[in-house]
This record gives C-alpha cells, structure tokens and sequence, in this order.
C-alpha cells in the first residue's frame, strides 16, 4: 500500500478532543410507532492534536454523528465530550472549526462579508486583513470582492473551508471537505490540513473520498449500521494478514521456490510468504535461498483503505 507522510502531531498523555459514549439516535416519524436508529451504542475516542477520519458506507450515520457532537442533533441516549466541555456551552462551539457536507451561502455577499459576519458570530473581532490572508490561504485571494452567487462549487468549498478556519480553532470538523475540488485543489487542501495538525489543532474528517483519508489522517474509524466496528492506527488497520512479497532477481527456479513453501504471484520473480512473526519468515526465507535465489526485495502486503472498509463492513453485516 502507497502510504503518505502522516500528517498527525505527536500526541502523548493529552485529554481526548472527543469523547463519546454510549452515543444513540432514533428519529421518529410522525404516525409511526417504531423509530429509526442511526446511532446505536458509539463509543469512540479522538485523541487531541490527531488527524482522524470517519468512514463508512451510505447510511451508517456519519452525518448524525458528527451533528451530535456539534451539538446539532440531540442524542437519545449517550454522553458527549467534545474539548473536555458540553458542545452546547458556547465557549466550546467558538473553538470549534466546522464545514458541514451541504455548505449553504449567501449569493449577494462577497467572500469578506461574509467572513466578517462569522466572525463576529463566534465572538471574534472582525480583521479584514487578516480575512485576506486567510482568502490567499484557500485560493481565493483573487475572488475576495466577488459576490458568491458566482463562484464554483469548488469554490464555495473553498470559501467554507476559510470559514472553518477563522480564530486558530482548536478542532476542525470537516464533513466532505474536498467535494467539487479539483486534483490540484485537493493537492492544496491537504497542505492546509498538514499546516493545521502540525499546528497543534485537532482534525476530524469524514469523506467518501477514501484516498483522501489515507493521506491525512493517522487514525481511523469505521462506521457500519449505527456501530464502530472497527478503530485504530492506519497502518494497524491496513495490515491485514501476515503477508509478505518477496522478489527474486531473474533466473530464480521458481519451482523450487514454490516447493519450499512460497505462492508464485502473477508478476515473474514476485513471491507471497504467509509469515505469523520474524522466525516463520526468516525460515521462509532461508529455504528460498536454499534453492539458490537471490532476494531483491522484501515488503509487507497491506490492504488500501477501500478494502479495509470493504472487508470490514462485509464481515459487520
């Protein structure tokens, strides 16, 4: 698996910047007895100064989830602790970066006013230099005094992102961050979010876009039916099986390699070594030699994102 640099602060003996338990949700429909649940029993941890991604299929209740811990949706039952305080208490939500999935804007104002506004909804004193440079920031710097009924949809992320932004929050919260943004833009985006982490701040994304995951976050959870299945470090998640390849340099009688214990793969001279720890694979190894091949190249086999997921929600359902 192609893995990038993490982009996660060191984080060591630092309070959880989100802390749930117990999390439910039912919504009810009028006429109806029986409710939906889209949360049933989340426990999860998000440790402060992490970059940590939420996936999980269509339905799983991503959106409800982080909708309660914003405060937004009331839960049924659980508790919910978000920078060590309630996220209802407003000095709490004013450290709070948020970009939600379906980011509704005012057409007739311009990006400046529209930041000032926020601005000054979340306490902060309006800088309109500083706007600026947070415009620069996202790529906006030439459409700052544009009305925003005329920008792109990749745009308007933009836009949202830069409100995220505003006050150094100590939590950014971004809900399908990179929708309607080029390759190059996300290329941008995720150097924003590197800066942010690096910064100290802590990074919760849920995204469909499960190679963007990879790349930013350090820490995933899997989300499936109202449950996290399944949690940890992105590289533990993306282990898999004790499954080494092997290359051998040309020339190698495979036969003989097959016969000592190793799959022959579909590429010439590439080898699979099923190993459960160093003594099983050296052992492996050594009878390769044996036969007299010539070891090029050793790697570990991980599953990408997609297939952890895939394989996760499979075995959930």
């Amino acid at each position: 698996m192609s893995h990038s640099v993490v982009y996660s602060a060191t984080v060591t003996n630092r309070p959880p910047a989100i802390e749930v338990t117990g999390l439910c949700k039912t919504y009810f429909r009028a006429f109806r007895r029986q409710g939906s649940d889209a949360l049933r029993g989340v426990d999860l941890t998000v440790p402060e100064g992490s970059a940590f991604g939420l996936i999980g299929p269509n339905g799983a209740g991503k959106t409800t989830f982080i909708k309660s811990i914003l405060g937004i949706v009331q839960p049924t039952a659980g508790t919910v602790r978000v920078l060590g305080g309630s996220p209802e208490d407003p000095r709490i939500r004013a450290r709070i970066g948020y970009l939600p999935e379906r980011l509704h804007l005012p057409g007739s104002w311009t990006a400046t006013a529209f930041l000032a506004t926020v601005a000054r909804l979340k306490g902060l004193q309006p800088e309109p230099a500083a706007h600026l440079k947070l415009l620069e920031r996202v790529g906006l710097a030439e459409a700052a005094g544009r009305k925003i009924g005329g920008y792109s949809k990749g745009m308007r992320q933009r836009l949202g992102l830069a409100t995220a932004l505003l006050g150094a929050p100590a939590l950014l919260i971004l809900d399908e961050p990179t929708d309607g943004i080029d390759p190059m833009g996300r290329v941008e985006v995720r150097r924003i979010l590197q800066e942010e982490v690096q910064r100290g701040t802590t990074l919760f994304l849920n995204s469909h876009l499960l190679a963007e995951t990879e790349r930013v976050c350090d820490r995933v959870a899997i989300l499936a039916q109202g449950r996290v299945v399944r949690e940890g470090r992105l590289e533990e998640l993306a282990r898999g099986a004790a499954r080494w390849q092997a290359r051998f340099a040309p020339g190698a009688d495979a036969g003989a390699l097959e016969a000592a214990g190793l799959q022959r793969a579909e590429t010439e001279g590439l080898f699979r070594i099923d190993a459960d720890g160093p003594a099983t694979l050296n052992a492996a190894l050594d009878k390769a030699r044996a036969t007299g091949a010539l070891l090029v190249e050793l790697k570990r086999e991980g599953a990408d994102l997609e297939a952890v997921l895939v394989g996760t929600v499979g075995v959930a359902a």
